[in-house]
């Protein structure tokens, strides 16, 4: 997502002894409860965001799998010592640290990838399933449609599309911005409230508002404990946000891309290198920290072991939130494996939106990750397409797939 959205703004450091392990020894007083659990962030005095989860056991091994829709991640490096749960996220750079109490948990979530209020309390509770405290409505399903304004009024305001279904009051769905989406959202819509929420180990989101008419109105977006937006809504089913292909470009008088970062082996990379002569290209702008990137590289994974013996390239750019070129290269390698994306990634030793303008001053910005850019044979960029439509976004999703295949197809066949 782009630096203009609330999210990508980013405490205290907690020194604990305890190695994370996949297979541990547990004793009777450790053991956790399996089943269903509804887990709460307290954001504030009055405002909990809540999520759930699924606590397996299986071979003497504990997994935590996360809800968000139609979303499962899997957490399975977990650690029980005494009384006390450890919970290390899978892909990006966060964990739980709490006690066990039998039928709850209670502690702290800690999101190492930002420097600041980057610790929420967390509880959670066994054998709840409800989302949001909520008393079904007669069966009946929708599909709406917004246009949505944040931060109305403002010089921080920004449009974006919100697309949601709703099976008796249980809603679904996501909000698409110009540089991305808001991912896999989950709650209700019904009785004169609108309530959704999604937590994925890097980002804590809950959106609430009141249902009026064709318009959701007093609505507030929480990013965490330090993001707060205001926004509003109304049905419409015309409404489209600008081309992602044109907002990132080429400064006048420039046709090519360049640049020269280390790989994970610290070995410098250039698209000078024979590896890219007469190959079609795609840059990918990313960090390990950014949710969108993880959809994108998960898409880009399985995209480049199909065109790669057709004579595609994909190079990733890693933005990490962190001056320690060995931790960011442990951060991209853990999300490389996961996706097993068998393509090369540059640790670029900057961060952010204005680095990466600097990183690439050829561009006349990158306001978004992730950014892709399409070279063709010739070292010529074709076209640049800022952030990303994942899967949440259902045919925004399908529509992109396509066209990235039909556009990479066409420079191929040059």
């Amino acid at each position: 997502m782009g630096s203009k959205n609330i999210f990508l703004k980013s405490g205290t450091t907690l020194v604990v002894s305890l190695l994370f392990l996949v297979n541990v020894s547990f004793s009777q007083k450790s053991n956790l409860k399996i089943g269903s659990w509804r887990g709460t962030l307290k954001l504030n005095d009055s405002t909990e965001l809540p999520f759930n989860f699924d606590v397996k056991y299986n071979l003497g091994i504990y997994s935590v799998v996360f809800h968000n829709a139609d979303e499962r991640i899997e957490a399975n490096e977990i650690a029980l010592k005494s009384d006390s749960v450890f919970i290390k996220m899978p892909l990006f750079d966060s964990e739980f640290r709490c006690k066990n109490l039998g039928d709850s948990l209670k502690g702290i979530w800690i999101n190492h990838a930002k420097k600041t209020k980057n610790i929420i309390s967390f509880s959670a509770k066994n054998n709840e399933s409800e989302r949001f405290a909520f008393q079904p409505t007669k069966t009946l399903l929708l599909t709406e449609r917004y246009k949505v304004i944040f931060e109305p009024g403002t010089k921080d305001e920004y449009f974006s599309v919100g697309t949601f279904t709703s099976e008796s009051g249980r809603t679904k769905g996501t909000f698409t911005t110009e540089t991305g989406d808001y991912r896999y959202l989950e709650g209700v819509s019904a009785n004169g409230k609108f309530m959704v929420s999604c937590f994925d180990g890097s980002h804590a989101f809950l959106f609430t508002a009141i249902k009026k008419n064709d318009s959701l109105i007093k609505g507030v977006f929480y990013s965490g404990i330090s993001g707060h937006e205001n926004w509003v809504a109304i049905k419409d089913n015309t409404f489209e946000l600008r081309n992602p292909d044109s907002l990132t470009y080429l400064k006048p008088g420039f046709t090519r891309l360049d640049f020269n970062f280390k790989n994970l082996e610290g070995k410098p990379v250039s698209l000078q290198d024979e590896k890219f002569k007469n190959k079609v290209v795609i840059i990918q702008i990313m960090g390990s920290w950014c949710p969108n990137c993880m959809d994108e590289t998960k898409f880009l994974a399985s995209f480049n072991d199909a065109y790669k013996p057709k004579g595609l390239e994909v190079v990733a750019l890693a933005f990490e939130r962190t001056d320690d070129f060995a931790k960011a290269v442990n951060n991209i390698e853990r999300m490389k494996n996961r996706f097993h994306a068998n393509y090369e990634f540059l640790i670029t030793m900057k961060t952010g939106a204005d680095q990466a303008s600097e990183a690439l001053p050829m561009l006349n910005k990158v306001m978004a990750f992730p950014t892709s850019i399409y070279i063709d044979k010739k070292g010529i960029v074709r076209k640049i397409y800022t952030g990303f439509y994942g899967p949440a976004t259902g045919e925004k999703y399908i529509q992109y797939v396509e066209e990235t295949k039909k556009f990479v197809e066409k420079l191929i066949a040059e």
